[in-house]
């Protein structure tokens, strides 16, 4: 089937430009003990869930005060974090180490994190998150490719100083990996398949003690944004990457279902084939606004919050991450080319711009408040 045209445009989801200045003010964040939902005593017989919930930093435009508000305002409702992020190409080639890069750019963050109690996630993007057709900008304005064994190599050490520096509970070596080999040219695709093998291999041989993973696109595992219908599957991801320890997921299901209800019910389930590994949902959500062939609404976006929660217990997920707690500011963005997807996904926060809520606000507080088992 022929792809969408809009499945390899521009999406502003995992870009985070801003994460040295998140890192530079990070002490000034309140620090706030996450809300109890392991507590003793509750009634046993009440509903529960059996996933944690969390967002990233990501913040409706790049200043330093709304970062640090927003960050206030979720962490209070999660009990994860996760941050997705892209080696910083440039100044490794430029010959920084991978450790201080790490310590200045990352660390700090985690370390926020670490004092809200909250579970860490870290992804290391590979590709142009943005476009899936392309290595990262960074590369490709030096004219550096990552089928490089130098480049390779130093991937491999950013990942290790990021598994030794910032000890996450869970690290994926790639992110949408399935999406790279639909897209990107066979030879970007092998060279993934090959550094991530190589860190995994020596991360082991290290014994750090994190989850390895990488994260595949659900909506192309369904054969969905290719614009069939006829189901896929991740063996391919499986047999590539087979230092997976959990499986992240990314979800954007608004994009090619008009309802949460059309969404099967092993829509997650099905994705590990009859694994048990843990799986996780580290990216995604369901937009509440209305744009071009997609008409949704805020009530639907609340109710996707539901849905979700339903298929992430058929899933026996581990955790659910969603990238934009907040909607993003356009006017903070380049000047995007006509014809550009960004407006599709610039309202899936459970606020808008300033922080103010929307019904799925409500809706996730009433999950986070339950039990976890």
């Amino acid at each position: 089937m022929k792809a969408k045209p809009w499945l390899f445009e521009a999406r502003p989801l995992r870009v985070m430009p801003f994460l040295k200045r998140v890192c530079l003010v990070g002490l000034s964040v309140t620090v706030v003990g996450c809300k109890g939902d392991d507590s003793i005593g509750t009634d046993p017989n009440a509903p529960t869930r059996g996933f944690r919930m969390g967002f990233s930093a990501l913040p409706p435009r790049f200043d330093d005060a709304t970062v640090i508000a927003v960050i206030n305002h979720w962490s209070p409702r999660a009990d994860a974090a996760i941050i997705h992020v892209s080696p910083p190409w440039q100044a490794l080639i430029a010959g920084f180490t991978a450790d201080t890069a790490v310590r200045a750019l990352v660390l700090p963050l985690a370390q926020i994190y670490r004092t809200k109690n909250l579970q860490l996630f870290v992804v290391i993007d590979v590709t142009d998150g943005l476009n899936r057709t392309a290595e990262a900008p960074e590369l490709r304005a030096l004219g550096r490719s990552i089928t490089e064994p130098a480049i390779q190599a130093m991937y491999r050490r950013y990942a290790m100083a990021v598994a030794q520096i910032v000890q996450p509970d869970f690290l994926g070596l790639a992110a949408e990996t399935n999406l790279i080999r639909l897209a990107a040219p066979r030879a970007v695709y092998d060279a993934v398949v090959r550094m991530t093998n190589d860190a995994a291999r020596e991360l082991l041989n290290a014994r750090v003690a994190t989850d390895l993973f990488v994260s595949v696109q659900v909506e192309v595992a369904w054969g969905r944004l290719q614009g069939g219908s006829q189901y896929i599957g991740v063996e391919d991801d499986f047999r590539d990457f087979p230092f997976m320890r959990a499986l992240g997921l990314s979800s954007y299901p608004y994009l090619v279902f008009p309802n949460p209800s059309d969404l099967p019910d092993d829509y997650f389930a099905r994705i590990p084939n009859g694994r048990t590994l843990p799986v996780v949902v580290v990216e995604g959500g369901w937009t509440s606004g209305a744009v071009g062939s997609v008409q949704s609404s805020p009530a639907k976006q609340a109710q996707y919050v539901v849905r979700q929660a339903q298929l992430l217990e058929r899933a026996s997920a581990v955790a659910w991450l969603q990238l934009t707690y907040t909607d993003l500011d356009v006017s903070a963005f380049p000047p995007q080319p006509p014809g550009s997807s960004l407006a599709l996904f610039t309202q899936l926060g459970f606020v808008d711009t300033q922080l103010r809520p929307k019904p799925a606000l409500a809706t996730w507080d009433s999950l986070f408040a339950l039990r976890r088992r």
